[in-house]
């Protein structure tokens, strides 16, 4: 029998950041009983984990043909963001296109000379199936990622392709990545990108450097992450990267401020919010509601009265040599100069993110860490389990068919 449900069950939390929640850290591992704290922590070992069982797979195959037409990596949500961090670690320089698909099946062309990277963190994602499945039909050379003894994997035997076992520990969005890591390995083998084992070592010393400074134990004057939290908290965010690598790592924070805190945010490049969307710090939550600030007021009563727009500006300041950028970097830089000055004349508060390391990948890694962190903190800020979203389970339990006997 099926219960109805009034779409409020499993649903707690603070309407308003209750900063000292933040300063108690066994207060707060109690709030994080599914360990998404621990599993952020985990992102330099799965750096270490993934590489490991990439080199087991048989990924030469994938090369036997030569180099391929375009290269689809198909996948939603976190898997999908793959598809970016691999065509912006391969740079515009890219022999070929690379091309995120996150709808089900592959692109009509694709065919006998293309690859396709299926990636799932479940391994049962219907739109990585899919894409396997289409991709096997179509002749496409055919790389699967995702959780071992899965749908996926049977699909990628059938077809006899290259599998790579990603062992699903934590949700998809805890996983980047143990998800990424194989999809640059792959395309390594096709010759599209430069990614050696001292760039993999690297991103993961960055990133357990970075889980160590956020850590739970940490205070916030000292802990990065927590300070971001408390300074996105009220707000709207509106996250900006100043160049195509910042820009993804800005996506990044924006799916995990959604899906662990809970809060609505724009993000973006910088390039584009320039041509229009820079008007929001003219805007009623922007300049408008800053002019209007009480510094005198209670922070927690100014925070009920009005919500404001918090800029994060994500700032990366390039490797390459400028003949091989999108732009040249020193456009992007002052782009970022300019749109902090903006910020600041207009009253917006804003938070400046700068990427650190000698290669491309661990220049994201540094980018994406602490907010990483951050997102859960402002989650257990508001008194929120970030693991367990209600409204996520509710949306697949009626998107999902019922089955004749419960009808």
């Amino acid at each position: 029998m099926v219960t109805p449900d009034d779409g409020t069950a499993g649903l707690t939390g603070r309407r308003v950041a209750d900063e000292s929640l933040l300063e108690d850290e066994k207060a707060m591992l109690a709030k994080d009983p599914g360990g998404m704290l621990r599993a952020t922590a985990s992102a330099g070992a799965q750096v270490r984990e993934s590489a490991a069982l990439a080199a087991e797979a048989n990924l030469s195959v994938l090369a036997d043909e030569g180099r391929p037409r375009a290269v689809v990596v198909a996948g939603i949500g976190t898997a999908g963001l793959t598809g970016n961090i691999l065509a912006t670690v391969a740079g515009p320089r890219c022999p070929v296109p690379v091309i995120g698909h996150r709808s089900a099946g592959v692109p009509g062309w694709v065919g006998a000379a293309d690859v396709v990277i299926a990636v799932s963190a479940s391994g049962r994602s219907p739109e990585a199936l899919a894409a396997a499945d289409a991709a096997a039909r179509r002749g496409a050379r055919l790389v699967a990622i995702g959780n071992p003894d899965s749908e996926l994997q049977a699909v990628a035997e059938r077809a006899r392709a290259p599998f790579i076992p990603v062992p699903r520990r934590a949700p998809a969005r805890a996983s980047l990545w143990g998800l990424a890591v194989p999809v640059l390995l792959a395309a390594r083998s096709l010759g599209l990108v430069k990614v050696n084992e001292a760039d993999l070592a690297e991103t993961a010393a960055r990133l357990d450097a970075d889980a160590e400074r956020c850590r739970p134990g940490a205070e916030s004057f000292v802990n990065p992450a927590k300070s971001l939290a408390l300074d996105l908290a009220g707000s709207v965010p509106i996250v900006w990267g100043s160049s195509p690598l910042a820009t993804v790592a800005a996506r990044r924070f924006a799916d995990t401020l959604a899906a662990n805190a809970r809060y609505p945010v724009m993000a973006g490049a910088l390039g584009e919010a320039g041509r229009g969307r820079v008007g929001l710090l003219d805007g009623p939550f922007g300049g408008l509601a800053e002019s209007t600030r009480d510094i005198f007021a209670d922070p927690d009563e100014e925070q009920e009265a009005t919500t404001r727009l918090r800029l994060v500006v994500m700032r990366d300041g390039g490797l390459n040599p400028q003949d091989e950028a999108d732009e040249p970097v020193a456009v992007e830089e002052r782009r970022a100069d300019a749109v902090q000055i903006l910020a600041e004349r207009r009253g917006v508060r804003c938070d400046v993110v700068t990427a650190e390391g000698g290669s491309a990948l661990e220049r994201l890694a540094s980018l994406t860490a602490v907010p990483d962190f951050a997102s859960i903190y402002l989650a257990l800020a508001h008194d929120l389990d970030p693991m367990a979203v209600p409204a996520i389970n509710e949306m697949k339990e009626l998107s999902n068919p019922m089955p004749e006997a419960l009808q």
